[in-house]
């Protein structure tokens, strides 16, 4: 009989879920503070769906991606943990201060920012690019 949707995973079954040996899930835990399994007893680890998301997308971003785990920890702290989880299952969309066990909330659309905001932060981030160009021209014509 297979578990609901909304289930918590052991330890075991998250890692077959998402692809990943069982200690990656626990060096995860160690090096992404927002991976957080409830913890029972003995210390076994219950993942949430939720927590299945995100793991799927940590193992997206390292593995098919090729980010680094420096470049993971600087997405979630620039972009947070909702857009992070969309990398795991882009139709996925939930709160962290959802009730543990609750289940992954489907919107099948993220919210949109307005174009004169997404031009707004382009230009922000071009500023950015040309001024480490020029900062990196100086050391090299030093």
């Amino acid at each position: 009989m297979a578990k609901s949707p909304n289930a918590f995973r052991s330890i075991s079954e998250a890692a077959e879920e998402v692809g990943a040996p069982q200690h990656v899930l626990r060096f995860w835990e160690t090096k992404f503070a927002f991976v957080t399994p409830v913890k029972r007893a003995g210390g076994r680890r219950f993942y949430r769906p939720q927590d299945v998301v995100v793991l799927k997308a940590i193992r997206r971003l390292l593995h098919d991606e090729g980010l680094t785990i420096r470049g993971v920890q600087r997405l979630h702290k620039d972009q947070g943990l909702a857009r992070l989880a969309a990398y795991g299952d882009p139709d996925a969309a939930f709160s962290m201060d959802a009730e543990p066990g609750a289940g992954v909330e489907r919107t099948g659309s993220e919210p949109s920012a307005t174009s004169s905001d997404r031009s707004d932060r382009l230009r922000a981030v071009l500023a950015d690019l040309e001024q480490a160009r020029a900062r990196l021209d100086a050391v090299l014509t030093a």
